[in-house]
């Protein structure tokens, strides 16, 4: 399934205030009719329907020879939106009522007349007054509905105001006018600063990028953009490093993997050749091809192993020795390796004994490797040290110490690396290269640590960190 396409955030903040002042318009929009809004028979209309209903009443009113006469459709609309109906004469006298409550009086004098013009919602109407003239004759009319409807009226200078709006609708034009000079400025302005992030973001990713000023309303942008340039440039340079170095590391293996198969095709191609070797010739040739084959296969199977290291797959079986008992075994085996036989290898303790779980055959990978490290790097006549103790803060320290040449600073900060081979690497006579980087990973698996204190002409210290 195919990523999704993400908006650009500044189309989103588009959308998003877009949204904001649709949903802002709908409330004002609610609002409005909630409150100038009434429900008549025929829907939702504006509070001023009844005033506007009654000013056009009139047209369906007419004189009958002096008498007032209400055409049918506008009996038939009063009926049809409950409203009630009572005309009045010029003396005040009922003339003609229709649906009229009995709570209202059949005479009203001219005061009460202008009173009931400004009256409020009470007995459950709000009436509306209004005239009829036709043929020099005159009828007030009142007409009744059953809705609250505030009446207010706004009493304002004439002379000011008709004096202040040539200038007041001059103000509008001169604040729009302003309020669109800013938004295009504005916007021209925004422009050019989302110009310069896209083409900081083009520049950081063709390697190109110039640091940005961070200040303004942008500087945390500018801010983010420079650091992002900084870790990519960093990151670009320790991967030109590694990938230099695992080139190197794969030209040098390859030359380690070709140096023990050289012999071994020699040897084979001595046994071919000859007519008949005699038993002594087969068994000298045979331990050298043996001899080569071991160490061949020693380097892939290291080769297999920093692998699944690296990708959690070798398999993993912790289980509880006595590590004092554990070390002593481990030196004494690899002094009665023939290799190292005449080498000096001391051990020391400073606890009786502790227990403590891991993995035998991959601890015991990791420290070998460590010790042999020590004695293969250095003179026959380095001696080498084993040391167990704690520290205050209960971990078991294990040190690998020698007295040897010792490594350099720019060494020791490479010399975990997979990929890494040392400066220091003649007086090693066969391996893998990996055996450092094997330990590293080994410990780190059961989860302490290894560090590393060295100089040059005073020997080296591994120190191997396990808590328990």
């Amino acid at each position: 399934m195919g990523n999704k396409k993400q908006l650009n955030p500044f189309l989103r903040i588009f959308f998003i205030v877009s949204a904001l002042l649709l949903i802002a318009i709908v409330i004002a929009i609610a609002m409005f009719y909630y409150i100038f809004g009434i429900t008549e028979p025929e829907g939702l209309s504006l509070a001023s329907w009844p005033a506007t209903f009654t000013d056009s009443f009139s047209v369906w009113m007419e004189n009958d020879n002096g008498k007032i006469r209400i055409k049918e459709i506008g009996l038939e609309r009063l009926d049809e939106y409950g409203l009630w109906l009572q005309v009045i004469d010029e003396t005040g006298e009922e003339v003609f009522c229709r649906n009229k409550p009995e709570s209202y009086p059949a005479r009203y004098s001219a005061s009460e007349l202008i009173s009931i013009c400004t009256s409020a919602y009470e007995r459950g109407n709000t009436v509306f007054v209004n005239s009829y003239e036709n043929s020099g004759e005159t009828w007030s009319y009142l007409i009744g509905f059953p809705y609250a409807i505030g009446k207010h009226m706004l009493y304002y200078n004439g002379e000011n105001v008709g004096r202040l709006s040539p200038l007041f609708r001059k103000g509008i034009f001169f604040t729009l006018c302003a309020i669109l000079l800013f938004v295009v400025c504005y916007g021209f302005w925004l422009i050019r600063h989302l110009g310069k992030i896209a083409k900081g973001i083009g520049d950081v990713s063709m390697r190109s990028y110039s640091p940005l000023h961070e200040k303004g309303i942008f500087g945390e942008v500018y801010g983010a953009l420079n650091k992002m340039d900084t870790e990519i440039r960093r990151s670009d340079k320790v991967w030109q490093d590694t990938e230099r170095m695992r080139r190197e590391w794969i030209v040098n293996i390859t030359h380690d993997l070709k140096t023990p198969l050289s012999p071994i095709k020699g040897y084979a191609e001595l046994l071919m050749d000859s007519p008949a070797p005699d038993g002594g010739t087969v068994r000298e040739y045979g331990a050298i091809i043996l001899k080569n084959a071991n160490h061949t296969e020693k380097m892939i199977n290291d080769l297999k192993l920093t692998y699944q290291l690296d990708s959690g797959v070798v398999p993993y079986c912790p289980q509880a020795i006595h590590l004092v008992r554990f070390l002593k075994e481990l030196a004494i085996d690899i002094v009665n390796t023939p290799a190292f036989t005449d080498r000096s290898i001391e051990f020391e303790s400073n606890i009786q004994e502790c227990e403590v779980c891991v993995d035998i055959d991959l601890f015991r990978r990791a420290v070998s490797n460590l010790i042999i490290n020590a004695l293969t790097h250095n003179p026959p006549e380095t001696k080498v040290t084993i040391s167990i103790g704690t520290d205050q803060e209960r971990r078991i320290l294990i040190r690998i110490s020698d007295n040897g040449i010792g490594i350099s600073d720019e060494e020791q900060s490479e010399l975990f690396n997979r990929y890494y081979r040392g400066t220091n690497t003649k007086q090693r006579p066969e391996g893998s290269g990996l055996g450092l980087a094997i330990a590293k990973q080994i410990i780190t698996l059961h989860g302490g640590d290894i560090a590393v204190k060295s100089k040059r002409g005073e020997g080296t210290q591994f120190i191997i960190i396990l808590i328990y």
